[in-house]
């Protein structure tokens, strides 16, 4: 008892230590009281409570020992000004200060002056700001500073000596601004530094051999710029080296055997660079990954690059490299890529039951032979497969439905024979499983239902035969995106298809006979039907112009007749080689009551010619009445049946004096009622034309409310978030004028864009052909758009859904992005359904979204990447099957032939016309980079848009 009473004594006074030194002094609490009414001033929801202690408070740290503020964190609180920083410089007892994540524009000179006395300041972070204009001089003061973040900001200029007093400093990250002249060299007269990322900027010349004299850079990223020349031999000096990322440079020569002997060095990373030679012997010896991709390395891979104890990630991908795949493979790879080669052989001599850490194996579009080995079938971690794009033959093995955590499987384009095993739909996990253009045969496996995650289905170009199973109804995936069947066999009666497939059916070139089936009418979100070239007859069903969802419809060459019904206008119908249709006479809407019109006039002048007179009178008289009503019928035939959306709230973003006079909200919900007001479909908006009094349009867009789309419950966050987009200045982003909020919808006002969509101007447009000059103007102001997008101060806008039918055009030189709100509007972790439901279009979706099921900057640039295609080949992002990407890159391993890829209409306007679009025709192919840390950011690709032109 008496021990525990001295515990219990001894507890106490640490207690009462504790609550004694959590009390701040008088002076350091004055100032962040004073902090914090600066603060609410700017940001009204921003509230510390001063009643409290400041330790207590959110983003504050303490040292209890000397009653001292050492940290405050002020991220992601949309501060605009920064008046409030020489009152965080009060605090003497400073470490740490992150004002990270808001929306300032400058560093003032009283925060340098101040802060840079603060013995203690050891980290400063103003990453994701919209500071602008030259690098600030840290010449005064900062001496024990050790980490500086200034990424993400709108800094220019070039790098001097600001930064050389330095003394402490560590880390520094000046990654994604627009700093420009060559990689400086001043870091501090000590040369401490540890870190470096300058990443995502406009840096030209060559690598500085002066960068070795730092020799405590464990970390060195210089990526995403407009470096040339070699590698300097000096970088094997910096001894504690551990991360080199040289990607998405000019980079020539050949790649150096510096790093054989670093046995720091992890991770090497020289992908999109113009690399030739072959790969260095012994350049894994200690590393953990390699990225070689995208450069024009040759040879054989050396026999001791895989085998390599430490190594877990190996990127070749996309050079010429030739030979086979050495059979000595480490068993610690998690990630080997060797896709778009031109290795020969079997991959049979690898040892897959020693690789048990192996996830992703990318061979895809290499001229790979034999049989897909049993024994792959043994990696039980493997999640993705691609084999896409070889010479690969055999049956399919059923061991395959061992690989119990594959999410994709991709062996479309190879030789493979038999039947479609069973086994493979024991793979629980599989979302895309693409084994078209094969020569499969026998029927689809009835217990293709059990794929309950699948999003992709591929079996087009088979020899399938026998029917549809009738269970692919019960194939009830919410993330179901496209089911293509296309090009087969198949025979016999359509069953119900599965009610949520979302994007894409292709049932065309098989047997499939009689009417077009009612049930087809239930997959409410499709958006393409094909059922071209097969053996359908009858009149094509009117169920098929009320599809909601639908944009496009091919019938061609089946034996439909009967007259073609009207299709909404947002509806392309190929109908060619029926020819037994016919199509509706003009103006057939209005026949009735024009024949009705002629009759009544011909009745009055009959019987004013028989009764004369007074009953002529009279006559003339009735046919007045009659007209009268028929006139009203006809004008109440055009009235529109939808009601009017009652709105909860309005509001105007724009400060534009003119738009705030036009934009009339009772004129905008009037014309949303009017379906014929209807103009364009997106995936998830439905924009209508609204002319108000004064004769201006305006564009509404309306946003229904769905498990993805936000509930009336959000109306108040979703405001707020306008708002912010609203104030963004980019001519080539829809920015909202003004929003509506009714209960279950919400619509956004905005200027009118009167020339269509891209895709419009693309592939629908029968008139001029959009010259090289406005396709070029197009793809800059797009990728304007984008990088403002990505580098919003806030933090990058998103887009769920970039593709060509997004891009609206001003004229045929201006494009505008739409749908920018969405990333804002939709809240995946509320959905009913998977994300893959925002995925985007089919076509545009990048390859590793499959797995990660995340939308990502990266994503973005694969789908910019597939609008670039679309620009230079004239062709759509899908065509028969076929993803526009993907062919592409199968076509484009030999750059001498890459005149094929290009839209010849264009391309043999002039030489110089040809020569820019190969120029960008290789900018495209890095942002459609399989591997997504390959791809550039968007402020490089407008970089190189640019130099280009």
């Amino acid at each position: 008892m008496k021990i525990d009473g001295l515990n219990f004594l001894f507890l106490s006074f640490i207690l009462f230590l504790n609550s004694v030194s959590s009390q701040l002094s008088p002076t350091q609490k004055s100032s962040m009281i004073n902090l914090s009414e600066h603060l609410h001033s700017q940001v009204s929801s921003f509230s510390w409570d001063t009643n409290k202690d400041p330790c207590t408070w959110t983003g504050v740290a303490c040292n209890n020992l000397n009653n001292s503020v050492i940290k405050i964190s002020l991220s992601s609180l949309k501060l605009t000004s920064s008046n409030f920083l020489p009152i965080a410089c009060q605090i003497p007892s400073l470490e740490v200060l992150d004002v990270s994540k808001n929306l300032l524009n400058s560093i003032p000179v009283e925060f340098l002056s101040s802060c840079g006395d603060i013995s203690t300041l050891r980290s400063v972070n103003f990453s994701w700001n919209r500071v602008s204009g030259p690098l600030p001089s840290f010449e005064n003061g900062f001496t024990n500073l050790e980490a500086l973040d200034l990424s993400q900001n709108l800094l220019s200029g070039s790098i001097g000596t600001q930064l050389n007093a330095l003394v402490s400093l560590k880390s520094l990250n000046l990654s994604s601004n627009s700093f420009n002249g060559s990689i400086p060299t001043n870091f501090g007269e000590v040369k401490g530094l540890e870190q470096l990322q300058l990443s995502a900027n406009i840096f030209q010349g060559t690598i500085p051999e002066q960068l070795a004299d730092y020799r405590n850079l464990t970390f060195l990223d210089l990526s995403s710029n407009l470096l040339n020349g070699e590698i300097p031999s000096r970088i094997q000096e910096l001894p504690k080296l551990e991360v080199l990322v040289l990607s998405g440079n000019k980079l020539s020569g050949e790649v150096p055997d510096l790093f054989s002997n670093n046995t720091r060095l992890q991770r090497f990373a020289a992908n999109q660079n113009e690399f030739y030679g072959s790969v260095p012997s012994g350049i894994t010896r200690y590393l953990k990954t390699l990225d070689l991709s995208y450069n024009n390395l040759s040879g054989s891979i050396p026999n001791d690059l895989l085998s390599q104890p430490n190594l877990q990630k190996v990127d070749l991908s996309y050079n010429r490299l030739i030979g086979t795949i050495s059979g000595n493979v480490s068993s610690s790879l998690v990630r080997l890529r060797l896709g778009g080669n031109l290795l020969q052989g079997s991959i049979s001599p690898i040892n897959f039951r020693n690789l048990q850490s192996l996830e992703y194996l990318e061979l895809e579009n290499n001229n790979l032979i034999g049989k897909l080995p049993v024994d792959l079938c043994s990696c039980q971690k493997l999640s993705l497969l691609n084999l896409a794009e070889n010479k690969l033959s055999g049956e399919l093995p059923t061991e395959l439905g061992n690989l119990k955590q594959l999410q994709v499987l991709s062996l479309q384009l190879n030789n493979f024979v038999g039947n479609i095993p069973s086994e493979i739909t024991q793979l629980s996990k599989l979302t895309s499983l693409n084994i078209s253009w094969n020569l499969l045969s026998g029927p689809i496996p009835p217990s293709i239902l059990f794929l309950e995650r699948l999003e992709y289905l591929h079996l087009q170009e088979n020899k399938l035969s026998g029917s549809i199973p009738r269970t692919i109804g019960n194939l009830n995936s919410k993330n179901l995106i496209e089911l293509q069947l296309g090009q087969n066999h198949l025979s016999g009666k359509i069953p119900l298809m599965p009610p949520l497939l979302q994007y894409s059916l292709n049932l065309s070139h098989n047997f499939f006979e009689g009417q077009i089936p009612k049930s087809l009418d239930q997959i409410t979100s499709l958006e393409i039907l094909d059922l071209s070239n097969n053996r359908f007859s009858g009149e094509i069903p009117d169920f098929l112009t009320t599809m909601r969802s639908l944009t496009w419809l091919l019938l061609d060459n089946n034996n439909l007749s009967g007259v073609i019904p009207t299709f909404p206008s947002t509806v392309i119908v190929d109908t060619k080689g029926n020819l037994g249709l016919n199509y509706p006479p003009p103006d057939s809407p209005n026949t009735n009551h024009g024949k009705m019109s002629i009759a009544v006039k011909i009745a009055v002048v009959v019987s004013a010619a028989l009764f004369g007179g007074l009953i002529a009178i009279l006559g003339v008289f009735l046919s007045m009445r009659l007209l009268y009503k028929v006139h009203d019928i006809d004008v109440q035939s055009r009235q529109p049946d939808l009601p009017v959306p009652l709105a909860v709230e309005s509001h105007i973003l724009t400060t534009n004096s003119t738009h705030k006079s036009n934009i009339d909200f009772t004129k905008a919900m009037e014309a949303v009622s009017n379906p014929l007001n209807l103009v364009l479909k997106t995936k998830f908006s439905t924009y209508y034309k609204a002319v108000i009094p004064s004769g201006v349009s305006y564009f509404v867009k309306k946003l229904n409310c769905t498990d993805r789309i936000f509930q009336p419950s959000n109306h108040g966050s979703f405001g707020q978030e306008l708002e912010a987009l609203g104030k963004m200045n980019s001519s080539n982003i829809m920015t909202p004028l003004a929003y509506t909020l009714a209960a279950d919808s919400a619509f956004l006002i905005y200027e009118m864009s009167f020339k269509g969509t891209l895709f419009d101007s693309l592939h629908r447009s029968s008139g001029t052909l959009l010259d090289w000059v406005s396709r070029c103007s197009i793809a800059v102001g797009v990728a304007q758009g984008l990088a403002s997008l990505h580098g919003c101060s806030t933090g990058p806008v998103l887009l769920f859904d970039l593709s060509s039918k997004t891009v609206l055009l001003k004229s045929s030189k201006e494009p505008q992005i739409g749908d920018i709100e969405l990333c804002k509007v939709i809240d995946p972790s509320k959905s009913a359904s998977s994300l893959s439901a925002v995925a985007g279009s089919v076509g545009y979706i990048p390859p590793e979204y499959a797995y990660t099921m995340r939308v990502t900057l990266a994503g973005n640039v694969y789908s910019f990447g597939v609008i670039l295609l679309e620009l230079l080949t004239g062709k759509q992002a899908v065509s028969e099957g076929t993803e526009l990407a993907k062919w592409v890159l199968r076509n484009s391993t030999q750059p001498q032939k890459w005149d094929r890829i290009l839209d010849f209409r264009v391309s043999r306007t002039s030489t110089s016309v040809r020569s820019q679009m190969l120029a960008v025709l290789k900018i495209a192919l890095a942002c459609i980079n399989a591997s997504s840390e390959a791809r550039p950011k968007m402020k490089s690709v407008l970089r190189m848009l640019l130099n280009a032109r």
